[in-house]
């Protein structure tokens, strides 16, 4: 079912919008209809009219029927969908029975899946290995395959114009969720030949598989950095050309605590000179040294008592919602040409160089000794807590300076690798969304 070019006006919240107090230049080739410009070769429709079924999975309370293992049916809830995938992380399974008396949200290979309430909007497509399954509150879509693919469709509705033209029919106030009549209704661009629509989603799919595999490197890379640092951070692996005995020593006794502000986030501005170091900013950091250059500042009247911090600094989170967060610190580095200064819920400390190379301290948080005894020493329930005296008391075997230093460069050295592989997956999805604008669209054509 095709909607001609001249019907232009849509109720609000059909999934369509007015376009009368628009006037945009459609390219020749091109028409503007409800859903934006496409080639005039492509149709629109509502869902409605290529779906053979939509419906509801099991909306309710199904925690009495689960099953601790594989006996029972795979139970499909909504944090598990992905874009154009699945994730298995906390999957559940119900009992047969459950899932024959709730047959109408039962899955075929081929349906979509749609998020109701929460991500709404997100959408995969039901592999066959999943058929059978059953679902929880997520729109079930069993499309005509003779007119239309399923992954075309899931890639246009979890693209920016998708997702963006999803968003005008939520309902609801504090909960956002989509309801199955507005999806019945919502328009949706359709290249006529089935042809072109599976390549398009084959070329994106392709993209997806790109991504994936970089995933999995990344991951990989990760978890041979975490049993690389257990490895060398203890002394149970020595690089080559160190033999040495490690020397357990008190960290407090080789360094100096700085002076730093307790002076809020409302407090801060972006134009003053010195730089300021919250709390938040080393629990948001994602790497163990920080450049201060983009960190907010703070008046230079408020800051003329505090220590400046300097490279090879380190300042610790005195304050964390959970445990794995108490030992997280960073290493100062780029202070050269800038003041910085060590904020609220802060502690910062100046070791002797002679005793903790730069580049080593930002890995001490990772080294079991010292993660240990902080979250031992913690105080708190929703909140834990790390002070002075906790720091000062940390005790740990060390290498000399040499070997420190060495293990520092090798550990940099793994995380420059996976923060190319990082930017690498950054610039390929962005590759991606723009694939999915031109393609989905109709502004490039495969056929």
């Amino acid at each position: 079912m095709g909607v001609g070019s001249d019907a232009m006006t849509v109720r609000e919240g059909s999934g369509g919008y007015d376009l009368k107090a628009e006037s945009p230049i459609v390219p020749v080739g091109y028409k503007q209809t409800e859903v934006g410009v496409i080639p005039k070769d492509w149709d629109v429709t509502v869902l409605g009219a290529i779906s053979i079924l939509m419906t509801n999975g099991f909306v309710g309370t199904a925690t009495t029927h689960y099953v601790q293992d594989e006996s029972g049916v795979l139970y499909i809830q909504g944090y598990n969908v992905e874009e154009n995938s699945f994730n298995f992380h906390g999957i559940k399974y119900v009992k047969n029975a459950f899932h024959q008396a709730h047959l109408k949200s039962c899955l075929r290979g081929g349906d979509l899946l749609t998020v109701q309430t929460g991500n709404v909007g997100l959408t995969t497509v039901v592999t066959d290995s999943l058929a059978g399954s059953n679902c929880h509150a997520l729109i079930i879509t069993r499309l005509n395959q003779k007119l239309v693919s399923p992954h075309f469709l899931s890639y246009y509705l979890n693209s920016g114009g998708g997702r963006g033209r999803l968003k005008l029919i939520e309902i609801g106030t504090t909960m956002k969720h989509l309801n199955v009549g507005d999806m019945l209704q919502f328009f949706v661009p359709l290249p006529p030949d089935l042809e072109e629509q599976r390549a398009i989603a084959t070329a994106l799919s392709d993209m997806d598989a790109l991504l994936d595999g970089l995933n999995r490197l990344i991951a990989k890379k990760r978890d041979l950095k975490q049993a690389t640092m257990q490895q060398l951070l203890t002394g149970q692996t020595r690089l080559p050309g160190f033999v040495g005995v490690w020397k357990v020593k008190r960290l407090g006794e080789h360094f100096t605590f700085l002076r730093n502000g307790v002076n809020s986030r409302a407090e801060l501005t972006q134009d003053d000179p010195v730089k300021y170091l919250h709390y938040g900013d080393i629990h948001a950091c994602g790497s163990a040294v920080l450049n201060p250059q983009s960190l907010p500042s703070l008046p230079s009247d408020k800051s003329k008592t505090l220590d400046r911090l300097r490279d090879g600094d380190l300042v610790f989170a005195d304050a964390s919602e959970d445990l794995d967060g108490v030992s997280k610190s960073v290493e100062i580095f780029g202070t050269s040409n800038t003041e910085v200064v060590s904020g609220l819920h802060t502690i910062a400390v100046r070791f002797d160089k002679n005793v903790l190379a730069d580049g080593f301290k930002s890995y001490l948080q990772f080294c079991p000794a010292v993660a240990g005894h902080l979250r031992r020493l913690a105080a708190g329930t929703k909140v834990y807590a790390t002070n002075r005296s906790h720091i000062a008391s940390m005790e740990m075997r060390l290498p000399e300076i040499r070997e420190q230093t060495a293990i520092a460069t090798g550990l940099s050295d793994m995380d420059t690798e996976i923060k190319a592989l990082e930017q690498r997956r950054h610039k390929t999805r962005g590759v991606k969304q723009a694939m999915m604008q031109e393609l989905l669209t109709g502004r490039t054509r495969l056929l």
